[in-house]
Formats: structure tokens, C-alpha cells, sequence
């Protein structure tokens, strides 16, 4: 963390996904953090509300601004809600971030469509969703930025083909509201995490899948949640002005490593 704030100042933020499944930081958990300590409001998002008190707890400790909104972001009303509470709240909307996820494993001889329908809808509907009502307050509100959470298994498959669709898709729907929303001022763009330790990722491991998954990086170091938030910050920033339709790596240069690694 960094005592470097004011990046965002006067900026008000949703951040989907952005409690902790535990005592283990979340991206997105991480995410909200730092937007609120470099001086936005924030709107937190999360189908758990305990999961949302650990991170409204953290940014009040650290005399930040933030609400907190538990549903489901799959679904059109529930999205509507959160923007319009955002707005009734703080009068403007300047940045979405779209942290939900899931994970999807096998092929697709392995997964059932059931399964298939679920990753899909979670990991690039919810984005849709949040966007179709995020974009137009947006707008009025002068312009913006979207950032999406992809993963670098978008571009590395790894045996989990619906997890490695869902997150193509994210890069390429991105792409496409880039292009689309430029006129209103919206800059869109995603990060493609690494093997980042999280509370989501950190119940499959132990010591030594930790170990090797340090080792799967040129740096041989192991990515953590404030890796993503602080690439979030920045495409959120007005430092990134000029930064729009970009997928960005937050990877520790593990996609630069042969397929071995």
C-alpha cells in the first residue's frame, strides 16, 4: 500500500465483488480499498453482506466514504438498483469496476451446459449488466472509466475451458464498449490477472502449490490483490486519460513463460 492519495479524489466508484470470503484479501476487497484511500466514494457490491462489512470496515477505519449494496449482479433490476442508489447517494457516477467472477473447470466433453450457462452468465452477463445501466449516468456525468476483471487464462488455456471463454469474452466485450462509448467520454478497459493469492484462489492451496506458482514468474514473485488494485487505480485515474480498449496483464510475466511453467 502507498501513502500516495488523492489519485481519485472527487470520483465516486461501484465496485462489484468487493468483499472477503474470509480473513484472506479479495481483488476486489483490495480494489475498494484503494479507491476510497486515494479519495473516492464507494459503492460496495457483493452477494454476502458479512463478506462487505470486512471491507467497509477496513476503508471506515482509514476514515474513508463508502455504502454497501448485497445482490445479485446477474440479474437487470438488481444492477439498476445499485447504479440508481449510487446516484441517489452521491449525485455522479465516474467509475465501474466489474470484479465478479467464477471459476469453470474441464472441457467441453467434461462440463454440463448447466455449468456452462452459470460461468458465462456470472462472469460476462454481470459485466453487461452493470454497464447497460453504469453508461448512460456515466455520460451525464461527463465521462469515466470501466475496468473489467478478466484473467490470463483468457489468452493461456489450462484445462478449464468455460473459466478460459467467459474470460476471452470479457476482453472482447471491453474491445467493443470501448469503441462504443467513446463518444460519451467512458474510456473501457481490463486486467488480466496472474496467479494472484485471494481469498477466492486460497482455498485450493497449500505451501507448495504456492511455491510453484511463485516460481511460474520471471520476477518469482507471488502476486497479491493489491498487484490488480493498484493497475486499477491507474486505468481509473485520470493518469490513463488517453488509455481505453487496453487488456492489461497483471501477471508477474508468467504469460511470458513457455507452456512448462
Amino acid at each position: 500500500m502507498s501513502t500516495n492519495t488523492g489519485r481519485l479524489d472527487g470520483k465516486i466508484a461501484i465496485v462489484t465483488g468487493a468483499g472477503s470470503r474470509g480473513d484472506i484479501l479479495g481483488n476486489g476487497q483490495a480494489t475498494a480499498i484503494l479507491f476510497a484511500q486515494q479519495g473516492a466514494k464507494v459503492m460496495l457490491v457483493d452477494s454476502n453482506q458479512e463478506n462487505l462489512d470486512r471491507t467497509k470496515d477496513h476503508i471506515a477505519m482509514e476514515g474513508g466514504e463508502c455504502l454497501t449494496f448485497v445482490g445479485d449482479v446477474t440479474e437487470s433490476l438488481t444492477c439498476k438498483e445499485i447504479v440508481k442508489n449510487t446516484i441517489d447517494a452521491y449525485g455522479a457516477l465516474n467509475i465501474l469496476h466489474n470484479n465478479v467472477g467464477i471459476g469453470g473447470a474441464g472441457t467441453i466433453v467434461d462440463v454440463s451446459e448447466e455449468d456452462w450457462d452459470r460461468v458465462l452468465k456470472v462472469n460476462i452477463k454481470s459485466m453487461m449488466l452493470m454497464g447497460k445501466y453504469a453508461v448512460p449516468e456515466m455520460g451525464v456525468s461527463g465521462g469515466g472509466s470501466i475496468i473489467n476483471i478478466s484473467s490470463i487464462s483468457a489468452i493461456r488455456p489450462r484445462g478449464l475451458t468455460p473459466y478460459t471463454v467467459s474470460k476471452s469474452g470479457v476482453i472482447a466485450l471491453t474491445k467493443a464498449m470501448a469503441v462504443d462509448h467513446a463518444g460519451d467520454g467512458i474510456r473501457v478497459n481490463c486486467i488480466l490477472p496472474g496467479p494472484i493469492y485471494s481469498s477466492m484462489t486460497a482455498p485450493n492451496m497449500t505451501p507448495e502449490k504456492r511455491r510453484i506458482r511463485q516460481q511460474a514468474s520471471p520476477l518469482k514473485v507471488e502476486g497479491t490483490p493489491w498487484d490488480v488494485a493498484w493497475a486499477a487505480v491507474f486505468l481509473a485515474s485520470d493518469e490513463a486519460k488517453w488509455v481505453t480498449g487496453v487488456a492489461l496483464n497483471v501477471d508477474g510475466g508468467v504469460t511470458l513463460s513457455g507452456p512448462d511453467r
